[in-house]
């Protein structure tokens, strides 16, 4: 589901080249550029034009390496899984929001439609045209909006349903990564602790050692 997801955002930004590009990367380590053009059998500058495209929407990350014998830098990459789905989210509430709109329009209005050419046309302009095509000249006939009308309505129930899985899955990932952050604090925690502990005891020894040394010093001079 969540691969699907990632190859929905690519393709929405970059269409076909997104699901190739999305099969490559990867959502845990760093992939260089020069292998992803490899692959992808494109050269550097095509691939990065992909690429940067993908960072402006935050969907994937990179990081540089500089070359120490020929001094240049080479990028790595890799997908930021959050912001993908977040990406989405926000795409199909776009969506959404439009076929509403439409829906709204086509159950409330009524439009005339062009039987020879397939145009439409709303009211207001049907009536500037007086009910004449401008294109045939055939006059034009009220449109059944129905079959349009339920059409807008079954998109609009697959969308909310991706909605909810997108949603969802945000959801599993940003509780994963608060766990294990969550871990991560009680491990620096137990490592300072630990650290503590081992000072002071430390700091005992030390001690000990003084007032052991001490005790040798003047049993000595007793003698």
């Amino acid at each position: 589901m969540q691969k699907k997801l990632i190859d929905d955002s690519f393709s929405i930004v970059l269409g076909k080249q997104g699901l190739d590009l999305a099969k490559i990367l990867d959502e845990k380590k760093y992939i260089n550029e020069f292998i992803i053009a490899k692959k992808m059998n494109l050269t550097i500058n095509q691939v990065r034009n992909f690429l940067y495209r993908l960072f402006e929407h935050g969907l994937v990350s990179n990081i540089r390496k500089k070359d120490k014998k020929k001094g240049w830098y080479t990028y790595f990459w890799k997908i930021e899984k959050i912001n993908t789905l977040e990406f989405l989210d926000k795409e199909i509430k776009k969506r959404i929001y439009n076929l509403e709109h439409l829906l709204k329009s086509r159950e409330t209005k009524r439009f005339y439609t062009c039987e020879r050419c397939n145009i439409d046309y709303s009211e207001e302009n049907a009536l500037l045209n007086n009910f004449i095509c401008h294109d045939c000249e055939s006059v034009l006939v009220l449109k059944d909006n129905t079959k349009e009308i339920n059409e807008i309505k079954k998109n609009i129930i697959y969308l909310k349903k991706e909605l909810e899985e997108v949603e969802e899955e945000i959801k599993k990932n940003k509780d994963f990564l608060l766990k294990k952050r969550e871990r991560e604090i009680k491990k620096e925690k137990r490592l300072k602790k630990q650290a503590k502990e081992k000072l002071k005891k430390k700091k005992i020894n030390e001690k000990k050692k003084i007032k052991k040394k001490t005790k040798k010093i003047k049993s000595i001079k007793r003698k």
